[in-house]
This record gives C-alpha cells, sequence and structure tokens, in this order.
C-alpha cells in the first residue's frame, strides 16, 4: 500500500511538471480558438520565444486569433493542424479574392495550401456577359472585377489590374470568405523548441505508461501475496487436522483393544461355568 501511494505522488509531481512545461509550448487566445505552438508563438509572450514572421494576435473585443500579413493587414485563425502543417483563415471582410488579389505570399515563409493557378483580375467599365461572374466585393456601381485566365482576350472595356497565382478563380458557388485560404509552412531553422516540447510530450506518455505498469504490477504482486496467505492458513489447518486425527487414531486403537479383551474374558468365563456344570451333573449320576 505504502509502495503503491509512493508510485502515485512521484508520478503525479512528474506529470505536473511536464504539464507546467507544456504550457510554455502551447496556450491559447480564448476558450474554442486554435491551440498556438512553435512555430507559432503570441505576440507579448516572449517566454514562448519563436520567429516574429509567427507571431499571432489575441483580438479579445472579437475573441479572435488573428495573424497581420504586411501585404494585406489582419486574418483570423480558424484553424492550426500542425501535423499537416495547415493554416486555414478566415478573411474579417468576408472578401477572400481581395485576399487573393493583394497578399504577397514571396514576403512571408506561406504558401497557398492548395494548388494554384494563375488568374487575371479585370477591371471593367461596363458589366460584361452573363457567362463572367462578377465579384461582388471588389465591383461598385460604376466599375465591375473579374477573374479571367490570362489567355483570354481583354475587353475593350477592361483592363487587367494584376495577374497572380491563386487557388482558384471567383465562381458564386465558392464565395465563402474562408474558401481556399488555407497556407501551409515550411521547415523552421530553429526546432530547439519544437524538440523540448516533443520530448516533454513523450516524457508524459512514458510516465502514464510506466503508472499503468506499476499499478498492474503492485496489485498482481498483491493478489499473489494474498493467494500465498490464503495457502498458509489453509496449511496450516490441515497440519492442525492431521494432529488430531493422529491422536485419535491411537486412542481408538487402545479402547478397541481394551474392548476385545474384555469381550473375550468374558466369553471364557461363560465356557468354563458350563464346563462346571456339567461335571456336578455326572457326580451326581
Amino acid at each position: 500500500m505504502h509502495a503503491f501511494t509512493f508510485f502515485i505522488l512521484f508520478f503525479t509531481s512528474i506529470f505536473l511538471e511536464t504539464q507546467a512545461s507544456d504550457e510554455n509550448c502551447a496556450t491559447m487566445c480564448t476558450h474554442g480558438t486554435p491551440h498556438i505552438q512553435f512555430p507559432f508563438h503570441v505576440r507579448g509572450q516572449p517566454e514562448h520565444g519563436g520567429d516574429p514572421i509567427y507571431e499571432l494576435d489575441c483580438n479579445n473585443a472579437t475573441k479572435t486569433t488573428t495573424i497581420h500579413f504586411p501585404s494585406y493587414g489582419d486574418l483570423v485563425v480558424k484553424s492550426i493542424s500542425y501535423d499537416m502543417k495547415r493554416l486555414d483563415l478566415l478573411d474579417p471582410k468576408s472578401c477572400v479574392h481581395e485576399v487573393f488579389l493583394n497578399l504577397n505570399l514571396s514576403l512571408t515563409p506561406f504558401q497557398y495550401y492548395y494548388v494554384v493557378k494563375e488568374h487575371s483580375y479585370l477591371n471593367c467599365s461596363v458589366r460584361l456577359s452573363p457567362s463572367f461572374s462578377e465579384i461582388p466585393c471588389l465591383s461598385g456601381s460604376d466599375y465591375h472585377v473579374y477573374t479571367v485566365p490570362p489567355s483570354l482576350a481583354v475587353p475593350n472595356s477592361c483592363k487587367v489590374v494584376k495577374t497572380v497565382p491563386i487557388p482558384f478563380g471567383y465562381s458564386p458557388y465558392l464565395s465563402d470568405n474562408s474558401f481556399g485560404l488555407g497556407l501551409t509552412w515550411g521547415s523552421v531553422g530553429d526546432g530547439q523548441q519544437e524538440t523540448e516540447c516533443f520530448t516533454m510530450a513523450h516524457v508524459k506518455v512514458v510516465c502514464i505508461a510506466i503508472f499503468i505498469f506499476a499499478a498492474a504490477a503492485l496489485r498482481k504482486l498483491k493478489i499473489y501475496q494474498s493467494k500465498k496467505l490464503q495457502h498458509f492458513i489453509e496449511g496450516k489447518d490441515q497440519v492442525q487436522v492431521e494432529k488430531l486425527l493422529g491422536d485419535y487414531k491411537p486412542l481408538k486403537l487402545e479402547t478397541c483393544c481394551n474392548s476385545d479383551l474384555k469381550q473375550g474374558n468374558s466369553q471364557g468365563e461363560t465356557v468354563l461355568d458350563i464346563r462346571i456344570t456339567k461335571q456336578h451333573k455326572m457326580q451326581a449320576m
């Protein structure tokens, strides 16, 4: 019992220590927002270290996590997959094609997660035929913006604003403010913190595994000792029974012999009396 208590206290202290280390490896802005860990870190938390390029902000007013791009501005972090190295973003202005048009990823360690293809943005003074889909969030009452393949002949009423590689051209069926805003990142130069967090996670797993093994071993030991004690008690009882039986057998034998002897003497006396009686009768005749 004392050994089991020792194991509980020991592994609890190890678990709490690794838990405290995890707090330096992962955090979040508020409940429901993505977990933030290496290579990302929250602005104003120097203990997390990290490259300023991977710096994230906590917007307390909107309870969101954001990332800033110099060429565009702030985008909301929807989710982060560290295994897939995928960063899913939302445009707070709900205009994903404005992001595509202005975002310059060459200044960042990121690139689009999806396969990109070059598209040209056209600014037209009049509406084009219905075969072209106008981008509402980029258009106004006296100008109309479209995305077209670069090989398309530019109409006289339009001019090319920019040709950029983007995941997809505009479609009214794909106008969600988050669709296509998936980024990925490459290898990070300094992996020391990542290694430390990875090591601490493995330490926690090993501690849990050892704790389970120790608990199982102690339980088996307890069962073994219980069975051993039971066998000892049963063996002791058996010895006492055999001893009692050993004392009973001579006593029974002695009683049996005395009874036979008395019976034999009684029978002998009876035979002798019969013989004496016969002799007396013969003499009388």
